[in-house]
């Protein structure tokens, strides 16, 4: 029960990572805010975390500043309190072209959903655990923000950014008693994978599984990371014994990344 009595708020939080960092986290003694676009799937996450006692959720989109940070103040409200924030959602779609035929749409519209949603909450999070001398912040970054990828430029460059602002935020918060860290997983097949894999695969002239086999080849241990390995991270950056640990990114990628 390493996190007992803690309250968390997680973005993207009814699927995937974002799914299985809540699962660990309510496991740890956490109660767990999770957002997300799809009420009838917050719904089914809630009623899989054990119910209203131990979870709720919040719809909305993290393209949208304003929900974003309605969605921090809503995890303060719910318990009084805000100790650990995980800006966890984030993704690609309309992947498959070089950056000489990258619209501006899809720049922002990637730049939004990854980069800028993540600096919203921090931002919102982070004025309410500093005031409160405390607070535990963990960004989901990739593996892609520790090297370059073909056709995945725009979300290189967003997870890049986002391992530079959770490193100076680190520095700015260092003797606050607030954390800022950075989670960097590999290829993990959630449903977001599922659903946008293929366009991806097909922009690098693979199938989807010739793709899943590229990323596997890249790393150490041949296979993709799961969500569970990615949580285990999650529950120990959130936890007191971690902490002497900010401004870190740690990777979960099955040693693909050369640091």
């Amino acid at each position: 029960m390493q996190l007992e009595g803690k309250v968390a708020a997680i973005t993207g939080g009814t699927a995937g990572i974002g799914l299985g960092i809540a699962e660990a986290f309510v496991r740890e003694g956490a109660f767990v805010l999770i957002m997300g676009r799809n009420a009838e799937r917050g719904a089914a996450a809630v009623a899989a975390l054990g119910g209203s006692d131990k979870a709720a959720f919040f719809c909305g989109d993290v393209k949208q500043q304003a929900e974003v940070e309605a969605f921090v103040q809503a995890a303060i409200d719910v318990r009084g309190k805000l100790d650990i924030l995980v800006n966890n959602a984030g993704g690609a779609d309309g992947l498959g072209s070089p950056i000489w035929e990258f619209s501006d749409e899809m720049w922002h519209d990637t730049m939004t959903w990854n980069l800028h949603s993540t600096f919203w909450g921090m931002r919102a999070g982070m004025r309410h655990m500093v005031a409160n001398g405390s607070g535990r912040v963990i960004n989901i970054s990739s593996v892609e923000g520790k090297h370059g990828k073909p056709i995945l430029t725009a979300y290189v460059t967003a997870k890049h950014a986002i391992n530079g602002l959770t490193k100076s935020a680190a520095k700015e918060a260092g003797t606050t008693g607030v954390t800022v860290n950075a989670i960097c997983p590999g290829l993990i097949i959630t449903d977001i994978v599922k659903r946008n894999g293929p366009e991806t695969a097909a922009g690098m002239g693979l199938t989807f599984e010739g793709m899943v086999d590229l990323f596997a080849a890249e790393s150490a241990i041949k296979r993709p990371n799961t969500v569970e390995e990615v949580a285990a991270v999650a529950v120990l950056l959130a936890s007191d014994v971690a902490a002497g640990i900010t401004g870190a990114t740690y990777s979960v990628d099955g040693g693909t990344a050369a640091y």
